[in-house]
């Protein structure tokens, strides 16, 4: 089900001072996709997902959740949060540690008046979902962290919601237990076939869970679009520094060649993805750590070739940490672990057009 926001804002008046939390969002959420309120904190994400479900009341602007008009000021609608048909999952997961794992998923259906026979059923199905059968007597405080999740998330979906929305969900995981309940709330998503939006500050969660990713910075929305054009081909610096390990370089354009814009930069003169520079401008070049590619041996002759130093090696596990100095620029690289470099080593790199990424200073 699509939910569309127009021009929506928020304000908080703190200590005398009005802060903009939500500054003229406008936003179409499609349906059936997992969407992603990706950013800081304080950005404004969560604020925004709580207008959603209304438990926020905006001070202007309009929400609609599958042509339902839920929101809008001028026009005095305000539909409360328990008739907009949607599921919540919350940062804390709000389990009720007194209550039986069946008695905490079935509490949605047993406040709407449910007959018990359907209550019954409906946990009982929802459980299998979530790979909780067996579960129905265990107290709550008997379970795992990644148990509690998947409990939380019955509950969002015993009572069939048009759309399901995640406040952080995993963020009180540690590492390990977070990638594996990502994986499981992927699959889940995926066989649901509903709309569900998802807030973190987390780029790794957002990049792995989502169809598209709405990066969000002081109260607006900076960028749209899927995880690979995010990651790959962002338009704004603010995005490809914060959605992933970025070296950014100031560049100045030089030409349009060969499909290739030319720029001159810290690093030499370099061809990289066509953008719309014109010449004369400057530019940010924005490298990915994994597509520096040390050449082996002597440097041949070479597009986009860079000599450099070994100033530092960080072993990480599946790679060493490098940072290389390329005269007064220093780029953070990853290194096979097998290579045998030492730090002062002089190395030579290469630099794909393809991720050589130019995007507004």
């Amino acid at each position: 089900m699509e939910i569309r926001i127009e021009g929506v804002s928020k304000h908080y008046q703190s200590e005398g001072k009005t802060i903009k939390a939500l500054d003229e969002v406008t936003l179409t959420i499609p349906a059936r996709q997992i969407f992603t309120l990706l950013g800081p904190s304080g950005c404004g994400k969560t604020t925004l997902l709580r207008c959603i479900v209304g438990l926020e009341m905006p001070d202007t602007g309009e929400i609609r959740i599958g042509g339902e008009l839920v929101w809008s000021k001028d026009k005095g609608i305000s539909v409360p949060p328990e008739k907009r048909g949607l599921g919540m999952v919350f940062q804390t997961y709000a389990i009720w540690p007194h209550m039986t794992v069946f008695d905490n998923v079935a509490y949605p259906l047993q406040v709407r008046g449910a007959p018990k026979a359907v209550i019954r059923q409906k946990v009982a199905d929802t459980l299998r979902f979530v790979q909780l059968e067996g579960f129905e007597q265990r107290p709550a405080t008997k379970l795992s962290g990644g148990q509690q999740q998947r409990v939380a998330l019955a509950r969002a979906l015993v009572a069939e919601p048009k759309v399901i929305l995640f406040d952080e969900p995993l963020s009180n995981l540690d590492a390990k237990l977070r990638e594996e309940t990502r994986k499981e709330l992927r699959h889940f998503l995926g066989k649901l076939q509903i709309t569900a939006v998802y807030v973190t500050h987390d780029r790794v969660e957002a990049l792995a869970l989502s169809d598209s990713i709405a990066v969000m910075r002081a109260g607006r929305i900076v960028e749209v679009g899927t995880p690979q054009k995010i990651y790959f081909d962002a338009d704004h610096r603010f995005v490809a520094d914060f959605i992933g390990r970025a070296n950014l370089v100031k560049a100045r354009v030089v030409a349009h060649e060969g499909g290739h814009t030319i720029v001159d930069s810290g690093l030499g003169r370099l061809a990289c993805q066509q953008r719309d520079f014109a010449p004369g401008s400057e530019a940010t070049l924005c490298l990915r750590p994994e597509f520096i590619r040390l050449v082996a041996g002597a440097a041949p002759a070479a597009h986009n070739l860079v000599n450099g130093r070994i100033d530092s090696l960080t072993f990480v596990g599946e790679s060493y940490e490098t940072q290389i100095r390329v005269g007064d620029e220093e780029l953070l690289a990853k290194v096979d672990p097998d290579a045998k470099l030492v730090v002062g080593d002089s190395v030579s790199f290469t630099l794909d057009p393809a991720h050589c990424l130019l995007v507004a200073v």
